[in-house]
């Protein structure tokens, strides 16, 4: 989970770095803009890792829904819910709420509503090659990590020069695992319910709550 979270939080992120070309750092600004833009966004996403040599290749589906910092999110059958203060972690299989406290604002913390703050330190990008996908026209921007150190090799960051919009994500490690988030489907300002962010401990009354602090 939280391996999928940080890619996830990635596709969005990785845009506001030193040494850079001029043409990505313009096309990222764009892409900055129209998301920061929207009220709230809806995503459908596949990801999708594989690794050759482990011969490794999994591939999941899920969604998320964003405002501001709260968000709701369906994955590998767990929904997770913030409702800006307060986190909680739904496991139907285990029958089990695990309620957290998470700041959005910490460094630390991975999550989806950090989709919509673009501007991180870490990497240096350029332009790439610019793809036919399906029918679309995808530009990447190329993203190296400035520490010697780090796992990633590299990030190809997808974009749609047409609506600004990030189409995909593909992470290459130094191990050879590549992961890929590519978006699905992609809805903004919809109408949504006030109740959309908010935890009904009524639906729970047989699980387990795991109060972690």
């Amino acid at each position: 989970m939280k391996t999928f979270l940080l890619s996830l939080t990635l596709c969005f992120t990785l845009l506001g770095f030193s040494q850079n070309d001029p043409k990505a750092k313009a096309l990222l600004d764009q892409v900055s803009t129209k998301v920061k833009s929207y009220d709230n966004i809806s995503l459908d996403f596949k990801y999708v890792l594989h690794n050759t040599a482990e011969n490794i290749n999994q591939e999941t589906r899920g969604d998320v829904v964003m405002e501001g910092d709260k968000y709701i999110l369906n994955i590998l059958g767990i929904t997770r819910i913030f409702d800006g203060k307060t986190l909680y972690s739904i496991n139907p299989e285990d029958e089990e709420v695990t309620i957290s406290t998470e700041n959005p604002e910490d460094e630390g913390s991975i999550t989806p509503s950090k989709m919509l703050s673009f501007y991180s330190d870490g990497y240096t990008y350029e332009m790439g090659e610019k793809q036919n996908i399906k029918g679309r026209s995808i530009q990447f921007v190329k993203l190296n990590p400035i520490d010697s150190n780090s796992e990633i090799d590299h990030v190809l960051l997808g974009i749609d020069p047409q609506t600004k919009h990030i189409y995909n994500l593909i992470e290459v490690g130094n191990n050879g695992t590549m992961t890929t988030l590519t978006v699905t489907s992609f809805e903004t300002n919809q109408t949504l319910s006030k109740a959309m962010f908010s935890f009904n401990k009524d639906k729970y009354k047989n699980y387990y709550i795991n109060k972690l602090n």
